[in-house]
């Protein structure tokens, strides 16, 4: 295929804020054994360019035709699509309510796109987490380093408003007429467990019919300190009375596409914090060891390491089986599209249940386990820290837990989920079996 002949730069805010600029120490993660900015990533986004290198990726077209064929090569469903119409973005320049910004995501890669703009790359590196990316694929041989990483995208996603770590998020907040955000009527960063009525604001919504308002498609006023809101009643099923549909992919801004990405990322921002905390703990025992002229070892010896380890494995746990998400109000209805674009991908147990099957009744999915158990991020945890947190989940799942922290799973859900991990994740069995014969701190059960 021929070159592209369009210039895209990118910077990505997920639903992300104005740019400020912080004055802050710095992070841990830039330090080792993280090294965040000078690691080499290992992500879609770099073999990317690498087919841009070798001559192997040449595309050609116009913004959309460029956009699906970037979508096609990083295997980003078209079908994920959301709209955000609030300037939140280093395009707030561009983005309002009439010319929204496209974010198109898989379980690894997001891609951010504005008509007439900039598109926007965030990979998902094991190792580092989200590692965000300038696109620069213009036509010539001067153009070879096509896509680089781009610092400036950490200002926000590099903890401001996801602690200690680069992270992925979704905000909602109040827009003005013009996709201003007014922060002084508050904000807040969505995750799973976030209330369905704070969700959305500047994002439109499709596929909702339900009674219970969010803060979706509505443009807002400041009366007296408080949010005064126009259009919360509207339940589209395509946006094309807001703007010119045809300049993007798709007409809608799916609400179930919406409730999986605010899941996802909140997942995703778990297994970085968790990997990078007990990366940096392993390396300081091992410090430790060094100093004391002690065995090496990985398993966590200290007491400072088992808390760390203990308390990421309980949050992992607690974030894969939903603990605490926020109810769905009936209404949930959705793209069939998407739906079956999700579940396309799913890995299925003898008797096929899988964790990308969709309830959306009081809840997204009909068993609460997080489909990230199969990431990269999780694969390549630490072994001590995955085989801790199979140890926890197979306690939960066989029934064997005591105490009541995961009570609001019936019996028959969780016999289901542990039937589903035993069938479809490789290592799950060959974990619980050896955390079986040996305690967390090495010792014999």
């Amino acid at each position: 295929m021929p070159i592209i002949r369009h210039a895209f730069r990118t910077l990505l805010l997920i639903g992300g804020a104005p740019l400020v600029i912080l004055a802050q120490r710095t992070p841990d993660y830039e330090q080792p054994p993280i090294s965040y900015s000078t690691s080499v990533a290992a992500d879609a986004a770099a073999r990317l360019q690498e087919k841009i290198d070798s001559g192997a990726l040449r595309l050609e077209g116009g913004e959309r035709e460029v956009l699906k064929g970037l979508l096609e090569f990083l295997h980003v469903p078209v079908d994920s699509q959301l709209l955000v119409f609030t300037k939140t973005s280093l395009q707030r320049g561009l983005i309002r309510p009439e010319r929204p910004r496209a974010i198109y995501y898989s379980d690894s890669v997001y891609v951010g796109w504005v008509p007439g703009g900039l598109v926007e790359v965030a990979a998902i590196d094991p190792l580092l987490g989200p590692v965000f990316y300038a696109v620069d694929l213009r036509a010539g041989a001067d153009r070879h380093r096509a896509v680089q990483r781009d610092p400036d995208c950490l200002r926000c996603h590099g903890g401001a408003f996801v602690r200690d770590i680069p992270g992925v998020f979704a905000r909602s907040v109040f827009p003005d007429a013009t996709g201003e955000p007014m922060l002084q009527l508050g904000t807040l960063v969505v995750e799973d467990d976030t209330p369905f009525s704070d969700r959305w604001g500047g994002w439109y919504v499709t596929g909702y019919t339900g009674q219970v308002h969010h803060r979706g498609n509505s443009i807002f006023t400041d009366e007296k300190g408080k949010p005064a809101t126009r259009g919360a009643d509207a339940r589209p099923d395509k946006l094309d009375a807001y703007f010119d549909v045809e300049r993007y992919l798709l007409p809608r801004s799916d609400v179930v596409s919406l409730l999986v990405f605010e899941h996802q990322t909140t997942m995703q921002n778990v297994l970085t914090r968790a990997n990078q905390s007990a990366r940096k703990m392993l390396a300081y025992q091992r410090s430790l060891q060094e100093s004391f002229k002690e065995p090496f070892t990985d398993v966590p010896t200290y007491d400072s390491v088992k808390r760390v380890f203990a308390s990421a494995t309980q949050e992992i746990v607690d974030r894969l089986l939903f603990r605490n998400a926020a109810p769905l109000p009936g209404g949930v209805k959705g793209s069939s599209a998407f739906q079956a674009s999700f579940s396309a991908a799913a890995k299925r147990s003898r008797n096929g249940d899988s964790l990308r099957d969709f309830e959306l009744k009081d809840r997204i999915f009909k068993l609460r386990c997080s489909y990230l158990i199969y990431s990269q991020s999780f694969t390549e945890l630490p072994i001590p820290l995955k085989t801790q947190v199979f140890r926890r989940l197979n306690e939960v799942l066989s029934g064997n837990d005591t105490d009541d922290r995961y009570a609001y799973l019936p019996h028959e859900e969780k016999t289901r989920i542990l039937k589903v991990l035993v069938d479809t994740v490789p290592d799950f069995s060959t974990h619980v079996a050896a955390a079986d014969q040996k305690s967390p701190d090495g010792t014999r059960s």
